[in-house]
């Protein structure tokens, strides 16, 4: 396929190792063809117009590679978090773990049900992508989108098999396919200081214990309602009646409480700023105090016995308050707890990109790797936009 302009040789160049992943020959075209047709300017960017677009005559074998080939898409995964990681990677990077809702209308589109929509801001008939997003100094790129599967899906067997749901796909709640592509992303070799994540996915005690687990830093959003202890808490045996069996469960020194009653009785807020943007400072208001989440063991009543100490933060905004648990350690600056927490908000920015400008939300096809194919040729544009924008940047300074 012969290319004219410069940005076209450029993107080949940086195609070159994904069109190796691919393995297959002939197969470069079409994603060559694919994501020159994302980049190009358009209203829609589903298959149908950037057939028209970039390969007005080969239309059908197009649309065979993208909506009803079966093709892997693990190998181009690896190669876009190489390529992350060079942009973005070290150790002060984050891994930012969260969701895009896509609305959509019928049924029969894979992973479409009544739940909640990000975009939307309610529960709607939509699918939900569990996304996994590289960032560094305000630059990020995506490098995980993962279809999230309602059990009003897996347990249908003839519904998933329309939609070509491979079989040994099961649902799984987001927590744990955040984890999944956790290990996926370490794997490749992507390298970050930090995993963040909003309380849909730090409410989980589990969840929060798994990253610990991995010996990784975290910074989650929590509910009001999670419990925690008071640094200094310890765990006891109960004193074993004397008759009667030999009592086991431990018990804490102290009662739990609330994540918001013991911000009002322990912590006081104050104005910090986590960094300077174009328009100035940006800050806040915050409470900070060392706590012991109730992340333990649990024990009697059903309640948790102490974790490891965490930093608990309460975000005063106008017309809400946020709370976040933050595993950095007792060293950590206040400010520095809240620029991590804070770090997270790049992710919705990448998320409004990859629809607006690149057509994630624009796929029209219905099957499980139709819509994975789609999703990763939006990332790899992405990349490739960013990566370009980063060398331009350079070029300026």
């Amino acid at each position: 396929m012969q290319r004219t302009t410069g940005w076209e040789q450029r993107l080949d160049r940086w195609l070159a190792p994904f069109v190796q992943a691919l393995g297959r020959k002939g197969r470069d075209k079409w994603a060559s063809l694919y994501v020159t047709g994302l980049l190009l300017p358009a209203e829609r960017k589903s298959i149908t117009p950037i057939s028209a677009r970039v390969a007005p005559e080969d239309s059908d074998q197009l649309n065979h590679f993208i909506a009803a080939s079966t093709w892997d898409t693990a190998p181009l995964e690896h190669v876009l978090c190489e390529k992350a990681d060079a942009m973005l990677g070290g150790d002060d990077a984050h891994l930012i773990i969260d969701d895009t809702g896509i609305p959509k209308k019928g049924k029969k589109s894979v992973g479409v049900a009544h739940q909640y929509c990000g975009a939307l801001g309610k529960n709607a008939n939509s699918q939900c992508f569990v996304s996994v997003t590289l960032a560094r100094n305000d630059i990020a790129a995506p490098i995980g989108l993962r279809l999230f599967l309602p059990e009003s899906w897996t347990s249908d067997r003839k519904r998933c098999d329309a939609a070509k749901v491979p079989t040994n796909v099961r649902h799984r709640p987001k927590w744990r396919i955040a984890l999944d592509e956790i290990d996926r992303v370490i794997e490749s070799g992507v390298r970050f200081g930090e995993v963040l994540a909003d309380a849909g996915y730090g409410a989980c005690g589990e969840f929060r214990r798994e990253l610990s687990e991995r010996n990784l830093t975290w910074s989650v959003g929590i509910l009001r309602t999670q419990y925690v202890y008071a640094l200094g808490t310890t765990i006891r045996l109960p004193r074993s009646a004397k008759l009667g069996r030999r009592r086991t469960r431990q018990l804490p020194s102290r009662h739990p409480v609330a994540a918001d009653a013991f911000i009002e009785r322990h912590a006081r807020f104050r104005k910090l700023t986590w960094r300077h943007g174009t328009k100035g400072a940006l800050s806040g208001d915050f409470a900070l105090v060392r706590v012991l989440p109730a992340d333990g063991p649990e024990t009697i009543g059903h309640r948790h016995l102490p974790g490891e100490p965490a930093w608990l933060v309460c975000e005063r905004r106008p017309d809400e308050m946020k709370y976040y648990l933050s595993n950095l350690p007792a060293t950590a600056s206040e400010r520095d707890v809240v620029r991590s927490i804070k770090a997270r908000w790049s992710c919705e920015l990448v998320h409004q990109q990859l629809k607006e400008e690149l057509g994630l939300d624009h796929f029209e096809g219905r099957s499980w790797h139709g819509v994975h194919h789609h999703a990763l040729f939006t990332m790899i544009a992405f990349a490739f936009l960013q990566e370009n924008r980063l060398r331009e940047n350079k070029s300026a300074a």
